[in-house]
């Protein structure tokens, strides 16, 4: 077991949740157990999964497209969703027999590829994720529920994050009933991890009787706290863990990006659905096409740096040099 950090007596201190673990016993999330008075992480190089993919999937349209990253993860997780896409990897408890995993050996496999905590909540990889970002130069980033406290979002800022992705559920009201969490956090993360030069791309899992009638509400936060050229992807939904509604209709994807469009959102996209010319991303000022997708794959790339090669406009991208 490793030390884990962000903790004060036996309070953790890594989440909003600010679990109070007595001895002997694990905070919400399972991955942290107070042992003899000290707070422990059970996640340290206790690697669920390895993987490397396209940044697009994450997804990051606006960061290195293009591009591709070393995706790992743990287990568990501080949300309890019960349409969870990755179920089979955040419902379950880190094994205490587990193949170690160290910084200094993912940093190898990475190579000049980046770096990205995915699949399940990267949180929970905090101690590990400072560890790792220490090591590489390359692009780091982690998909998220933006949970975390500001305290670990500026000690993730101090050793190299780049790009976070926030994953919001919905409104207040998602958050309150099916989370038992607070969406405040959440937002002001995302409005703090930009202040930090953190780049932010929002998605939204759009779920037929959850969330599809908050699209409104998403927007306009959005705009406050995100900031009109901050992207938004509203990723439509499929059938998972322990819910059955039928997937997303396409047709109120739609209705989110074209209402995201005209309330001010520079570049709203729609996900989950191949093809679709909402996947593309198109100039803010002349509406020219900058980039084809095709899902994950990018079909055609027009940049070359951050500026419309049409109109000269600037762009909210970070691009690789050349």
């Amino acid at each position: 077991m490793h030390l884990a950090m962000l903790c004060s007596a036996n309070q953790c201190n890594l989440c909003y949740r600010k679990c109070k673990i007595e001895i002997g016993e694990r905070g919400y999330c399972k991955t942290r157990i107070n042992k003899d008075g000290k707070i422990y992480t059970l996640t340290y190089g206790n690697i669920s999964a390895i993987e490397l993919r396209p940044i697009e999937i994450k997804p990051f349209f606006h960061f290195y497209p293009g591009s591709y990253a070393l995706t790992f993860s743990t287990y568990s997780c501080n949300f309890p969703c019960l349409w969870c896409q990755n179920w089979h990897l955040s419902k379950t408890e880190p094994p205490e027999r587990y193949e170690f995993i160290s910084p200094e050996k993912m940093a190898k496999m990475a190579g000049e590829h980046g770096l990205c905590a995915s699949f399940n909540e990267p949180t929970l990889l905090f101690e590990y994720c400072i560890d790792l970002f220490k090591l590489v130069s390359q692009p780091k980033s982690i998909v998220s529920n933006g949970y975390m406290t500001k305290e670990a979002l500026k000690m993730l800022k101090k050793v190299g994050l780049d790009a976070m992705n926030i994953d919001i559920k919905g409104g207040k009201e998602v958050y309150e009933k099916y989370l038992n969490a607070k969406e405040k956090y959440i937002w002001e993360n995302a409005n703090f991890a930009k202040k930090l030069g953190i780049h932010v791309e929002i998605v939204n899992l759009v779920i037929p009787g959850v969330n599809d009638g908050q699209i409104e509400e998403i927007i306009e936060k959005h705009l406050k706290y995100a900031g009109p050229s901050t992207p938004i992807h509203f990723t439509r939904y499929f059938p998972a863990y322990k819910f059955t509604t039928p997937s997303t209709p396409i047709e109120r994807l739609e209705y989110a990006y074209e209402k995201a469009k005209k309330e001010g959102i520079l570049y709203p996209y729609i996900g989950n659905v191949a093809g679709h010319k909402y996947e593309n991303t198109y100039c803010h000022n002349c509406d020219k096409l900058l980039i084809k997708r095709f899902g994950s794959k990018i079909v055609k790339n027009y940049l070359k740096d951050a500026k419309c090669p049409f109109c000269g406009e600037e762009l909210p991208f970070i691009i690789k040099n050349k």
